[in-house]
């Protein structure tokens, strides 16, 4: 496992929002106790919202605050959303630009700045390919909203490719890490797809209805 999909599923675990103990954590991770705090160290100061301290746990804060501004989910959502774009672009200084806004917005962050916060790369661009991240948003919005299944292909951490049939549920951002949460019918569970791994997105002819069991509310992370 890399760092990076380390680091990603301990947003995973935390998402649900209870109090997690670094030993908890690194238990779950399978990394030293020593390790798991470099990675906090780094997820905090990537601008994840995460409340605690060693020895007391972790979990991530309910809203993000810029001060003295206090952003709703959709307006730091457009902010993320145009910094990637602009970080994709081919104009030089236009993507100079981006990587010192976002340097700019990550100081305004509640942060401590650990040494090996540059390790982990979505700082400055959200996505391995944000053109192909960002592509696929449209008809996962659409989708969602008009709650219809969509046929996906999907490149796992493994370099497998797998073409799920899914319900898309939620898009969510996380310091500009963006994944959709899904049931999907092929392993008749609920996933999280991180976006930019999702190659291709196709809408299905075929509506669903929330269902005991596989609805937004009874995912558990």
């Amino acid at each position: 496992m890399t760092r990076a999909d380390r680091l990603f599923d301990i947003l995973q675990i935390l998402r649900g929002g209870a109090l997690h103990t670094a030993h908890q954590l690194a238990d779950r991770t399978g990394v030293s106790l020593r390790t798991l705090y470099r990675d906090m160290d780094t997820l905090v100061g990537s601008g994840v919202p995460i409340e605690g301290t060693r020895g007391r746990g972790y979990r991530l804060a309910p809203v993000t605050t810029l001060p003295p501004l206090t952003l709703t989910d959709a307006e730091l959502e457009a902010l993320n959303l145009g910094l990637a774009i602009a970080a994709e672009v081919a104009d030089p200084a236009l993507k100079s630009a981006a990587s010192t806004l976002a340097d700019k917005i990550d100081a305004v962050l509640p942060q401590s700045a650990p040494s090996e916060a540059d390790a982990w790369k979505f700082t400055a661009s959200p996505f391995a390919n944000a053109a192909r991240g960002l592509a696929q948003m449209p008809t996962l919005r659409a989708a969602i909203q008009a709650r219809q299944k969509l046929r996906i292909t999907y490149t796992g951490a493994d370099g497998s490719v797998t073409s799920p049939v899914i319900r898309p549920l939620l898009l969510e951002y996380w310091s500009r890490v963006w994944t959709l949460t899904a049931w999907c019918e092929n392993t008749n569970a609920h996933a999280v797809f991180r976006l930019d791994l999702i190659n291709t997105s196709e809408a299905l002819p075929e509506l669903f209805t929330d269902e005991a069991g596989k609805s937004l509310a009874d995912f558990t992370p």
